[in-house]
């Protein structure tokens, strides 16, 4: 079996436990002096291609982190090192607000080709804007097989790898042979905090910043967002003395009857 080489892609968003707010405009939500973090399913990607690494030693060569967004996607990149990643790409745009999946892709797609990469592992979605397409976009480009969901990840010493992933009936397990786009689910792993020397060892892990203009991809957004708003308020609830009089109001006050 020759050793793989592994792509993780991480992606700055909004921290999970800040409430999101729309701006001023209307155009997008507000991100100025908000706390930010990596995308919580791409730590859990991460984590996966460390322990990967960590159970498989040396027949996985190198796990590389990538991050597309502006400078300060190299804050989220630091911490995928102090994880355990052996280097770091920072493709950096002027505005990450207006990078979209399928741009996405085609920077993954040439930073793939770049390296070499045998295996890639993103997280399923970002919680930013919930897209879920980034993974499966790739797999197209690449014309490579896919593992969306991941709950379970083994490879195999023949290059076989094997996806255990949760659907509405039970566990589907999918086997496929390595090159191949996997992404994680949430409870795949639980993702490990970086440690103080951990932290200062990645200040000095390799970090190089590329532009999409150097990869040769277009990522001009192919949608426009036209305007943001916040959904409507909940009303408090009432209380009911009959089922007829429930069905009157979800008929003639809610309107969904």
């Amino acid at each position: 079996m020759s050793s793989l080489r592994v792509l993780v892609g991480c992606k700055r968003v909004i921290d999970y436990a800040v409430k999101i707010r729309v701006n001023a405009s209307k155009t997008a939500v507000e991100t100025a002096g908000v706390k930010h973090s990596m995308n919580p399913f791409d730590e859990i990607a991460v984590e996966e291609a460390v322990r990967l690494k960590e159970k498989m030693g040396k027949k996985i060569s190198e796990i590389v982190v990538v991050s597309c967004g502006t400078a300060k996607a190299q804050e989220t990149l630091r911490t995928a090192l102090a994880m355990g990643a052996d280097r770091g790409i920072h493709v950096q745009v002027e505005d990450d607000a207006k990078l979209q999946p399928l741009g996405v892709a085609k920077l993954l797609k040439a930073i793939v080709e770049k390296e070499k990469i045998d295996l890639v592992v993103l997280g399923k979605q970002a919680i930013d804007d919930d897209s879920n397409q980034t993974g499966q976009m790739l797999a197209g480009l690449l014309n490579w097989p896919q593992a969306t969901f991941a709950s379970k990840v083994d490879i195999a010493e023949d290059n076989a790898i094997t996806v255990s992933r949760e659907v509405d009936g039970g566990i589907e397990t999918i086997s496929s042979k390595i090159p191949a786009i996997v992404t994680t689910d949430l409870r795949l792993n639980e993702p490990r905090y970086a440690s103080l020397p951990n932290i200062m060892k990645a200040k000095k892990k390799p970090l190089v910043k590329l532009t999409p203009q150097e990869l040769g991809v277009d990522v001009a957004p192919r949608l426009e967002t036209l305007e943001v708003s916040e959904p409507p308020k909940r009303s408090g609830g009432k209380k009911v003395e009959s089922v007829d009089e429930l069905v009157d109001k979800l008929k003639n006050e809610a309107a969904i009857l």
